[in-house]
């Protein structure tokens, strides 16, 4: 089964992204809306991965134990059923069985406490992961938030720009229609109120 995309992964898909996007201003870059919008749900439907991996440990671990424990009492089963067939002596065989009690009970009392110190463990990886995770997510949406806000600001900067040209435009227009109408007279009382103001 192949598994999606890690988060590192899809950010490096991100700064990809901006890399090829069109720069139009120094430290200012265009990019698709829907590019980053798709790599934002990629990232979030990635960061589960690392809670199903914690899981899978902790299934592991649990079957080992369930082996583990399968097997010593294949084990004990063996001594009894081999001490029972070569020794005859009441005696002896009470004296064997008992020692296999003793040590399945030790066995038993060994497998739980790696069982405990298993289930600590997993339980810490299992909130490492998450803790993780909602860092990366976090950082992700900062991230795009601070892209997005960039885009605007740019885009704010190049429409002053353009607004600034049309008046510009318009005023020299408006100047070059003056001095073709005008007589000789009038540009100079015009050019006098002018200089009055």
């Amino acid at each position: 089964m192949t598994k999606g995309l890690r988060v590192t992964e899809l950010i490096g898909r991100a700064n990809y992204v901006l890399d090829k996007g069109f720069h139009i201003l120094p430290g200012f870059v265009v990019v698709k809306c829907s590019d980053m919008e798709d790599l934002l749900d990629r990232m979030e439907a990635s960061i589960p991965e690392d809670v199903k991996e914690a899981e899978a440990i902790l299934q592991r671990r649990e079957e080992l134990q369930y082996e583990a424990q399968s097997r010593a009492d294949r084990i004990i089963a063996d001594a009894q059923a081999e001490a029972s067939r070569i020794l005859s002596e009441d005696e002896l065989t009470k004296a064997v069985h008992e020692e296999a009690i003793k040590v399945r009970e030790q066995i038993i009392i060994e497998c739980e406490e790696v069982k405990r110190h298993t289930a600590d463990e997993v339980e810490q990886i299992k909130g490492n992961a998450l803790n993780e995770a909602i860092k990366i997510k976090s950082g992700a949406e900062a991230y795009a938030e601070q892209l997005l806000n960039n885009l605007d600001n740019d885009l704010n900067q190049l429409q002053s720009i353009v607004r600034n040209g049309k008046i510009y435009l318009d005023k020299m227009k408006s100047e070059s229609q003056k001095n073709y109408q005008t007589t000789p007279y009038e540009q100079y009382k015009y050019d006098e109120e002018e200089n009055e103001k």
